[in-house]
């Protein structure tokens, strides 16, 4: 049971209302985000463009949101992008991978790796060494860099607001969400 109570869609308005009104699922971490009134929409944004308008790429993005769910234990966001990862290509040979901190997994490739690589660092250490660093720009652009630091962030606040107030967990939407999501990108 979640530690404060979820919002009720239908008993917001405005902005947040049609926000609600356009989810094809509602999901539970959306219903505590609304808490937030002043930051759910840009948040929602937020979360829309890592999904749908970076340059890194659907696997790789989805690799990062995963290991950022392991490494800061989101059970919500695991759940929620298991089903999203596979449908946009990741293997669940790789998902076993980041599940177990296997980033030298031999389903991995050389990038992937160096991603992963780098991703830990940046949740556990922040200040990424010169060595991931490097790895890093061998196999992706200044903007991909950035990106996925982006990523990264986000999905950290979302597993903190998720396991901090122990919101309910949904059964997994996967492709459902994230292609409504998808088409309000577009």
């Amino acid at each position: 049971m979640a530690k404060l109570p979820l919002i009720d869609p239908e008993a917001t308005s405005g902005d947040i209302r049609a926000s609600f009104d356009r989810m094809p699922v509602k999901l539970n971490i959306f219903r505590m985000m609304a808490h937030a009134e002043a930051n759910m929409i840009p948040a929602m944004r937020l979360g829309n463009s890592i999904l749908h308008k970076q340059k890194l790429s659907a696997v790789n993005r989805e690799l990062l949101i995963l290991q950022a769910a392991q490494l800061e234990g989101g059970a919500y966001e695991w759940r929620q992008h298991v089903p999203i990862a596979l449908g946009v290509g990741v293997t669940q040979a790789q998902i076993d991978a980041v599940e177990h901190g296997k980033y030298d997994d031999v389903s991995l490739n050389e990038a992937e790796r160096a991603l992963l690589v780098f991703g830990r660092e940046v949740v556990e250490k922040v200040r990424v060494g010169d060595a991931a660093f490097a790895a890093m720009r061998k196999h992706f652009s200044d903007q991909e860099i950035v990106e996925s630091i982006v990523a990264l962030g986000f999905y950290m606040m979302m597993a903190r607001l998720t396991e901090a107030t122990e919101t309910d967990l949904d059964p997994a939407a996967g492709m459902k969400v994230y292609d409504g999501g998808k088409a309000r990108s577009a």
